[in-house]
């Protein structure tokens, strides 16, 4: 199975499956001499954890992580920094009534139509418990960003069609983790949170947007035509389960504006060029302009729900029915926040690197 190594310069390599033994990450290409310990990583893990709200999944994994190599007395040593963390709530025969039935909406079908072969429990591979490695490797890669300045935030901007009011990225980082939805308007994330509770007692799921904004980017990290940044940030955050759309600055809004209104028109302050507005999100030809980036993703419904759907029995070749039991998210927005914000410091740090902005070598001189 190919498409487990996500980078260039900055690398991370996944691996592991939903109920095997454990989960976890190769990340190479970090410079040597950034201060990190294993705290660090678990902050950012225990953000996407399960278990930890009604509008999560109630599977309760501690998620800890543990590092194998690469750090020498709390510093990045160059090479290949190995973490895992272990699989232990894990309940197997939950699925194992549906192990010949694909689910809707589910890479069921299409991992057997691939490979002949998949592991049925939890969605193996296929899983979004995948996304640790993720946010392991993303840790790191804003540990590095933040020297230079660059910060990340995600927040729900719309949950079943409940959307939040815009807010100031200093406003977004403030309220984010005070609602088990993570979106930054307090008023609306109580909407949200009625909407998710009622689904759920209707056995159905709710999809959204998560809004991403980065600050501090330097003008000119990037590159053209296939290496386009906006190019590497829409392939990173539509790899992540569950993302079905990408939009940057005015996104799709932009099919619909003149260029009168589209274009970002240039200004000199304080000896800068600098622009009056950011409908292009940040980004222009693949480089970067030194305003904020701004991306969405629109994530679909959770497809494990517990109302009946039509199916295909694999074994007798007939139509069947199928209700998903087992534990799940009843929407997966909010736990996907820092799996966003995760890939889009891979993308950064990456290309940090790439463009020289960073020293690919060692940060200690």
């Amino acid at each position: 199975m190919a498409g487990n190594i996500f980078g260039q310069m900055f690398r991370i390599t996944t691996w592991g499956e939903s109920h095997g033994r454990a989960v976890g990450v190769v990340v190479d290409g970090l410079p040597a001499g950034l201060p990190f310990s294993e705290a660090d990583i678990q902050k950012e893990l225990d953000r996407r954890r399960p278990g930890q709200s009604e509008v999560s999944t109630p599977r309760s994994e501690a998620d800890r992580v543990e590092i194998l190599s690469g750090i020498f007395e709390g510093m990045s040593t160059g090479t290949p920094i190995s973490m895992l963390v272990w699989n232990s709530d894990a309940r197997s025969s939950s699925y194992d009534a549906i192990k010949n039935t694909p689910r809707p909406g589910h890479a069921d079908f299409t991992y057997m139509a691939r490979y002949g072969i998949r592991d049925h429990r939890g969605g193996g591979r296929s899983s979004a418990r995948e996304t640790i490695g993720r946010v392991a490797g993303g840790a790191l890669a804003k540990l590095l960003l933040s020297r230079y300045g660059i910060r990340i935030a995600g927040n729900v901007l719309e949950l079943g069609g409940i959307r939040a009011k815009p807010l100031s990225f200093e406003e977004i980082l403030e309220n984010v983790e005070k609602t088990p939805v993570r979106c930054a308007d307090l008023e609306a994330a109580e909407k949200m949170l009625e909407k998710v509770a009622a689904l759920r007692q209707e056995g159905d799921s709710v999809g959204g947007i998560v809004e991403l904004i980065v600050k501090g980017v330097p003008a000119g990290l990037g590159e053209p035509v296939f290496d386009r940044l906006d190019s590497d940030l829409a392939k990173a955050l539509l790899s992540i389960p569950a993302v079905k759309g990408f939009e940057i600055g005015a996104g799709f809004e932009a099919a619909r504006m003149r260029g009168s209104e589209m274009n970002d028109p240039f200004s000199m302050e304080a000896g800068k060029v600098t622009c009056s507005k950011n409908n292009a999100g940040g980004i222009l030809g693949g480089i970067s302009t030194g305003l904020d980036i701004v991306c969405r993703v629109a994530v679909k419904p959770t497809p494990s729900i517990g109302k009946v759907q039509q199916t295909v029995d694999l074994t007798t070749r007939e139509n069947t029915e199928i209700a998903i039991k087992g534990r799940h998210d009843p929407t997966i927005p909010p736990r996907m926040v820092p799996v966003a914000e995760s890939m889009v410091a891979l993308v950064l740090a990456d290309h940090m690197l790439r463009s020289g902005f960073i020293n690919s070598r060692t940060l200690l001189e």
